[in-house]
Order: C-alpha cells, then structure tokens, then sequence
C-alpha cells in the first residue's frame, strides 16, 4: 500500500501533478519567514480572550451565531474608522481566514467552466484555490518591476472575459501596492468584458505606506476587498478573515457558506481582539518602521529591493536563489524561497531577529562578492 501516490488516486486532472501550499517550518534560531506578526498579544487581551471565551464556552452546548451579526458590526466600525469609508454590517462578511473568503467568493461567482485571473507572481493560494473549486485559471501579466501592467492586463481581461479577476495589494510576495487607477481600469475591463467580480485581497494593508482601496465599493457591486486578522492583528492562529462589498455580495456567499462555519470561540476571540485595536496597531506603526530599516540597510549593502507597502520585503537578486536561501539559513535565520526567480522575502520581526538577519546578509553579501 505503500508505493500508491497521489496521482495514483482518482482525483480531478486538474489537481494531479500539485503541490499543496506551504512554507517549511525548521527548529533554527530566527525564522522570518510566514509573514507572522513576531510580537505576541499584549496580557490585557489575553486575559480578555480568556473571559470571552470562558462566557463562549457555557454556551457550547449550542450552535454559535450562523450570521456572526456581533462580529460582523464590529468588523465594519474598524473598517469604517481605519479605511476612511463607512461600510455597516450588511457589507462586511466573514471566515475561517481570507482564504476561506476566497474560496466561498469562487465557489459563489467561478466554478466549472468559468475563470479566474490573478497577476503573477502573486499570492499563490488564489491559483490553487481557483482550481480547487473547479475554476479555470489565468496567469496575468506584471512588469518587470512587479507592477501591474495595466495595458497587458486590461487586453487580458478582454480577451479572456474572467469570471473573478484578483487584485492583491500589497502583492505578496513582492510587496508592491496597486494605485486606485489600476484598479478602476481593470474593474472597468472586466465589467466591458461581462459582469463578473473583481477582488481586491488585502492581508497587509495595514503596513502600507498608502491608504486602503475599499472606498472604490462605493458604486460597484461586482467590487470586493478581502482582508485578515492574521498579520496586523497578530492573530495568524485565529484564522479569522473577512470581506468588505455589496450587500448582495454578503447575501451570495451564504449560499455556499458551511452551517455555522464560524466558531462561537473564534467570534468570541475575535470580538476581544476588535477590543484592543489600538495596542494592536501600535505594533504594526513599529513594524512598519522596521520594515523600512531592511529595506535601507539592504539597500545599503547592495542588494536590489523591491519597495515595500507590506512586513516582508523581496530583495535579491541572486543566480542560485535557492543557494542563498540556504546559506542564510546556515547563519540560522529562516528567510522564504518563493520560486521568484532571484529573489528571496524575508518577514519583518522583531528589531533583534532584524539584527540577526542584517548580520547574516552582511556576511554573505561578503562572501558574494569575493
């Protein structure tokens, strides 16, 4: 039994041949490497957590708030007092994390026999996601410099008519923030096309340097923005994701939504941590300067950088990426490989994990150059 293989199984064709996403996890001492947010939550929400959920747990003799109602409002006070446009909870859905968003999203406007559009390289669990539910796939055009190439994409969008166009900003795993007239353009590409969605994922809008796209809902039902608590909320293992778009959006992703899908424990969670926002993003003004400081130092020692918007940042470039990869990893700092042809990323941490990194690429570029 031992020699059958996946593809030895009778799953769908489209999946044979994959790899499921996922990013290698070493006992080393510094790892910068998932995009985490390094510092843990402050006590007083800990304590919070623990007395919501304590309150949570005398009712888990019953099925949690299939709606979520509570969750969903507070979600939209912070969206509507950090995005500068108000939204109210028919606007706001949310997940077991934005990929779960996504997945609902596809399930809901792709399928078999529709398509999806993403800009690549990109967030990869689009793509995969996409071929999970059935959904066709396209790799659209970037730049060189990792923009979006609007008149590339836009002709792409023409000519293939997707059924879900994504939009990441800032773009992982480059790091790179997509103005508001890229967006309207692509929008408006997709919509000449036919009706159909266009997402605009935003997991680390809360480290750029420029203001979120979500006020461009504003008038365009078929516009939705994705967002997590995993990275500014230092809440990676919540996993609690949302979305912000037409009500009629909210409506259609609970046609495929699983019953009771969200945890009474994970809204209780959640909800304490809406509490503490300002702590909270107070971490991420710290990250953000941090993230600045590797982009200059790097800078500095001569490695080309990708500018910024997120808490990782592209450098490189590199003829044997996956060489260096290692031999940083030797110096015991865990940064990611993400296929990009010479380029690595490495996650904001803490300024002494920074410290560690900035020492090994030091070294190395040392050695590099002799």
């Amino acid at each position: 039994m031992n020699d059958i293989r996946i593809d030895d199984l009778p799953i769908r064709d489209e999946l044979k041949g994959k790899s499921p996403y996922g990013a290698p996890q070493l006992d080393v001492p510094v790892r910068l490497n998932t995009n985490e947010n390094p510092y843990p939550l402050p006590e007083p929400l800990v304590q919070r957590i623990a007395e919501r959920v304590t309150e949570a747990a005398r009712g888990l003799n019953r099925y949690p708030d299939r709606d979520a109602v509570e969750l969903r409002t507070e979600l939209a006070r912070y969206l509507t007092k950090t995005a500068g446009h108000r939204v109210g909870v028919e606007n706001v859905w949310a997940a077991n994390g934005s990929n779960e968003v996504i997945q609902q999203l596809l399930q809901t406007f792709g399928g078999p026999g529709r398509m999806a559009i993403g800009f690549e390289p990109s967030y990869s669990m689009h793509g995969l996601i996409a071929r999970g539910t059935g959904t066709g796939w396209i790799s659209g055009p970037r730049n060189e410099d990792f923009t979006i190439d609007v008149e590339a994409a836009t002709k792409a969008i023409a000519e293939q008519a997707p059924d879900v166009t994504f939009i990441t900003s800032p773009n992982n795993p480059t790091g790179t923030a997509v103005e508001a007239e890229t967006v309207l353009a692509l929008y408006e590409a997709a919509q000449a096309a036919k009706p159909s969605l266009v997402v605009v994922d935003e997991a680390y809008i809360e480290f750029s340097h420029g203001a979120s796209l979500l006020p461009l809902i504003e008038g365009r039902p078929n516009l939705v923005v994705s967002r997590t608590m995993s990275k500014a909320f230092g809440a990676a293992g919540l996993r609690l994701g949302y979305l912000a778009a037409h009500p009629a959006v909210v409506d259609a992703v609970q046609l495929v939504r699983l019953p009771y899908h969200l945890s009474a424990v994970t809204q209780a969670t959640a909800l304490a941590a809406l509490e503490h926002t300002d702590t909270l993003l107070a971490y991420v003004e710290q990250l953000k300067q941090e993230r600045d400081r590797l982009v200059g130092r790097l800078r500095g020692l001569g490695y080309e950088v990708t500018p910024s918007d997120a808490n990782f940042v592209q450098f490189g470039r590199f003829d044997d990426t996956h060489g260096v990869w290692q031999k940083i990893l030797d110096r015991g700092v865990l940064v990611r490989d993400n296929g990009v042809p010479g380029w690595l990323r490495v996650t904001a941490g803490t300024p002494e994990e920074n410290d560690a990194f900035l020492d090994a690429v030091t070294e190395l570029k040392k050695e590099l150059d002799a």
